[in-house]
């Protein structure tokens, strides 16, 4: 009868999963600052995929670490790529699970900012054709959805434009429509390589104490075209994703960043709390907050318990 009157539920395919691919094959190299996950080839990626479908996982977002870098991060937008490859791999071993690719600069550039840099600061016009680059790119590996997670103005419209341009229409714009400049992203960037070498992000990225600000940037996205909205962080920010729900009626996602994954699994490492428990009541709050849809490191084992 509890289960019955429950209020909130978490279903698999609420649950979206990152993974960090890189080139080679046969590659499943632990992430040191994100125990359980890895850096995963091709072939290990599709794999998991597979695994992920199998257990109703709501799909897939991919995270690209290059070869190499230069400026512009031009290696972002080589159909060789790792996401690019990536995505097809996926596609041959789990076909109709939604790939969802997060396209931003910051872990292809030599200098780590998330743009083309003008004398130390990020050109937000500059960035905004290179950004449509990559998104192509990725649409036409086949991916289903791009998250651009850049946080420059009119990133969503040059996306859209683009898309429309090559006759993509059907490719969904997630995007990161409040992101945060959030503390939680330490072991992310470490994951991706992505930390500036140089200052931060709070130029382009939110400040924590903006509540206002975050809608309004929602809503100026979802008038350029996103097919759906994101707050990220997740759990710090529980009453921003309650706000844009209420603000928006597109499809709504939350991150459950780094993080946010790093501190609970050290506090269930050190025996502070039950693990199994913790993270599905983070997935519960956050659900009940009003997110759709949850990107959690934990989504595929998640998806084990729940089914």
């Amino acid at each position: 009868m509890r289960r019955l009157l429950r209020e909130t539920r978490v279903a698999p395919a609420d649950l979206i999963q990152p993974l960090f691919v890189v080139s080679g094959s046969n590659v499943d190299r632990p992430i040191s600052s994100l125990p359980g996950q890895s850096h995963v080839s091709a072939d290990v990626a599709a794999g998991l995929a597979a695994r992920a479908q199998a257990r109703g996982v709501g799909g897939m977002l991919l995270f690209g670490l290059p070869d190499s870098k230069d400026e512009q991060g031009s290696s972002a937008w080589d159909d060789a790529g790792p996401v690019q490859t990536a995505i097809r791999a996926i596609r041959t071993q789990a076909p109709g699970l939604p790939v969802l690719t997060d396209v931003c600069l910051c872990g292809y550039t030599s200098h780590g900012a998330c743009g083309v840099l003008r004398d130390g600061d990020v050109d937000n016009d500059a960035t905004l054709p290179l950004l449509a680059r990559v998104a192509l790119s990725h649409a036409r590996a086949g991916a289903d959805a791009v998250a651009p997670s850049d946080m420059m103005d009119g990133r969503v419209a040059a996306i859209r434009s683009a898309f429309d341009g090559e006759g993509l229409e059907d490719v969904a714009i997630f995007s990161y429509s409040s992101k945060f400049a959030s503390a939680f992203y330490g072991p992310f960037r470490d994951a991706a390589g992505s930390a500036p070498k140089s200052g931060d992000r709070k130029g382009y990225q939110l400040d924590p104490a903006n509540a206002r600000e975050a809608v309004r940037e929602a809503l100026l996205d979802a008038a350029e075209g996103a097919d759906a909205l994101m707050v990220k962080p997740a759990m710090p920010y529980l009453d921003l994703i309650a706000r844009v729900r209420d603000a928006s009626p597109l499809p709504l996602a939350a991150y459950q960043v780094s993080g946010e994954y790093a501190m609970l699994e050290a506090a269930a490492a050190a025996g502070a709390l039950d693990r199994r428990t913790a993270i599905l009541e983070s997935l519960t709050a956050i659900r009940r907050a009003g997110a759709d849809l949850v990107i959690t490191y934990w989504a595929s084992e998640a998806a084990e318990w729940l089914d």
